[in-house]
């Protein structure tokens, strides 16, 4: 009798640890709201490395004499246009709450080697990384004023041929943008109009672009916030 009350106590415990714990090979079982919260700050790869899957070659406007597109050893180049480059992604990126990461560097030319059009609410915005004879960044356009005329203008000095990892967020109350590990804009949104250039539609509502200059990225991904 005193063995069996032992087994069923034994045979308790296991029950009990495995609830816990999961069955030995077994991964714990994920609380609902753990799972949720996982599939929304979700990172999706945007580009694949080995061709354009998934990205349109924008070609109208001032893209329609676009330089070559091509995806090789991992990079995706932007050769220059006259005067734009550009892609477009085919999927539907969301409105508010993401975050675009890209690294990308200049290969030719002089001017922006990586300006991204993209999603703010109902509207569009874009921004410039190296833009008006090299240097400035920026977003285009706040309240009407380019990205060199507005409270997110900034410059820096950016050398060919060096990668450069770039973070643009959106969130409901603001844009963030890190060049490596600084942030160079940190605008707050509420009551600001943002708009994009004409030639800028193409690329919505999520695209990359060049200005007669080539440019060249890698590691795109879009990660969704909560």
């Amino acid at each position: 009798m005193r063995h069996s009350v032992q087994f069923a106590l034994l045979m308790a415990m296991v029950v009990t640890l495995g609830n816990a714990t999961g069955l030995p090979g077994q991964e714990p079982k994920k609380e609902k709201a753990e799972t949720k919260k996982e599939e929304k700050q979700q990172v999706l790869k945007l580009f694949n490395g080995k061709n354009l899957e998934g990205w349109k070659v924008a070609d109208k406007y001032d893209f329609e004499k676009h330089g070559k597109v091509e995806a090789k050893d991992g990079v995706l180049l932007l050769h220059q246009g006259s005067p734009m480059t550009g892609i477009v992604y085919q999927g539907k990126p969301p409105r508010n709450n993401y975050e675009v990461t890209v690294d990308a560097k200049r290969i030719e030319g002089d001017d922006f080697f990586c300006g991204i059009t993209f999603p703010v609410d109902k509207n569009y915005c874009s921004l410039i990384i190296g833009g008006w004879g090299g240097g400035v960044t920026g977003l285009s356009n706040v309240d009407n004023m380019a990205a060199v005329e507005n409270e997110t203008t900034g410059f820096t000095e950016f050398k060919k041929d060096r990668w450069y990892s770039i973070r643009l967020r959106v969130t409901d109350k603001e844009i963030g943008v890190w060049i490596d590990d600084d942030q160079i804009i940190d605008l707050d949104t509420e009551g600001r109009k943002f708009s994009i250039w004409w030639e800028k539609e193409p690329l919505r509502p999520l695209g990359f672009g060049t200005w007669n200059t080539g440019g060249a990225l890698r590691n795109i991904r879009l990660k969704r916030l909560e």
